[in-house]
């Protein structure tokens, strides 16, 4: 019989550390970043093949579940009945001698949303929620327990199948398990009487992966300068210009122009139409919406505003390095998200970079920062690496 051991956060781990129990589970399973490798500065060997491989893999979706193997178990100082399990670059709290290195293991990202099973009913005290569109389920999310920060669940593989051979590591078994992603409700929507189509695929969404799931290619990044600007707490938007025609998008649809859409005031505002026109380039500029009613309005904005991240060059289907991005806002008058630094190498360790996500808002001092986005443009290439990096303070912090 295999041990259903799990962790998460501090009620969930105490509740279930004083109810260890062993036993076969048995669950019936049913039927953004991009990274772009740098060939003028890349020396291709085996090891660093691999790494590409894994991190050039376009993220549709977020992979919430997947099959990982547990690299190193550490103490923590002064706790008797946990330790930490380190999951490629991310750290978890679990019961002290339920994992142990190189056992194959199934890892829920933070933010995942768990299905009510049997299985999870461990967290009902401390993560249930209930949701607005209907959905049930248990919320992963940042915790600390004995001064240790602990992201994410681990499981046996067991939970899935009692066939370990079946599943490789890496393979996404987020649809299998009915895990969904859990976003903060938000006041600020989209009426479905606005929306004009789906996303236009000739634009490429912007997904940034977590530097955790980047563990391995870690040492390749860290010899690059890294152009670095605030992560912000909006909403994602796009406007473009292609062929004559202009557009504006949401994170997930294309809009029609209407009285009360953000979207469209903020157009206006910054006359974006005639803008992009006149320019007579096929372009998408994408920025963050912060301000009323989104995402609880962290930073007291008063009505909204926007801060451009990217520009897409639709007809040669690449982004604009950052510099250029730079200079053609400041020609088109337009904000961008606060530059932390334009020419930053990686500090030696995962730990350490996270520790730079933490800060002041440059938008509103008085809050946290969400984190931070790295970019690296190869001028000889125009090819692009970035991820991001969330502050465990902001994570720790942040309340729905």
């Amino acid at each position: 019989m295999k041990p259903s051991i799990f962790s998460l956060s501090f009620f969930s781990i105490l509740f279930f550390i004083l109810n260890v129990h062993a036993g076969k589970t048995n669950l019936a399973v049913s039927p953004d970043l991009t990274f772009y490798s740098d060939s003028s500065e890349f020396e291709e060997t085996p090891s660093s093949r691999e790494a590409l491989a894994s991190a050039n893999t376009p993220k549709t979706t977020r992979a919430l579940a997947t099959i990982r193997k547990i690299a190193e178990i550490l103490p923590i100082q002064g706790a008797d009945n946990i330790e930490i399990a380190i999951v490629d670059g991310w750290k978890v709290v679990v019961a002290k001698n339920s994992f142990h290195v190189g056992d194959k293991i199934i890892y829920f990202e933070v933010d995942s949303l768990l299905p009510v099973r049997e299985e999870f009913e461990f967290l009902r005290k401390s993560s249930f929620k209930e949701l607005d569109d209907g959905r049930k389920g248990f919320r992963l999310r940042t915790s600390k327990l004995h001064g240790q920060v602990s992201q994410g669940l681990v499981v046996p593989l067991s939970l899935l199948t009692d066939d370990e051979g079946k599943f490789a590591v890496n393979d996404d078994v987020t649809e299998i398990l009915g895990v969904t992603k859990y976003d903060i409700p938000d006041t600020c929507t989209v009426v479905v009487s606005s929306f004009k189509g789906s996303f236009p695929q000739f634009i490429q969404k912007t997904k940034e992966r977590r530097i955790q799931n980047l563990s391995s290619s870690y040492e390749y990044y860290k010899g690059k300068n890294f152009f670095v600007s605030e992560k912000l707490d909006g909403t994602s938007s796009t406007f473009y210009i292609k062929d004559d025609k202009f557009g504006v998008c949401s994170r997930n649809r294309e809009l029609n122009k209407t009285d009360d859409s953000i979207y469209w005031k903020l157009v206006e505002e910054h006359d974006l139409e005639a803008k992009l026109r006149n320019l007579q380039r096929n372009l998408a500029i994408q920025a963050e919406i912060v301000g009323d009613k989104i995402q609880k309005n962290k930073y007291n904005i008063v009505g909204h505003k926007m801060y451009v991240f990217n520009i897409f060059d639709i007809h040669k289907q690449e982004y604009l390095p950052k510099s250029e991005m730079m200079k053609l806002c400041k020609e088109l008058n337009l904000p961008i998200c606060p530059v932390i630094f334009e020419n930053k190498k990686l500090p030696d360790t995962i730990d350490q970079i996270l520790l730079e996500a933490d800060g002041k808002s440059q938008i509103d001092p008085k809050q946290n920062r969400e984190g931070l986005v790295w970019v690296f443009d190869c001028p000889q290439s125009n090819k692009r690496i970035s991820f991001k990096t969330i502050s465990n303070k902001y994570l720790l912090k942040a309340k729905d």
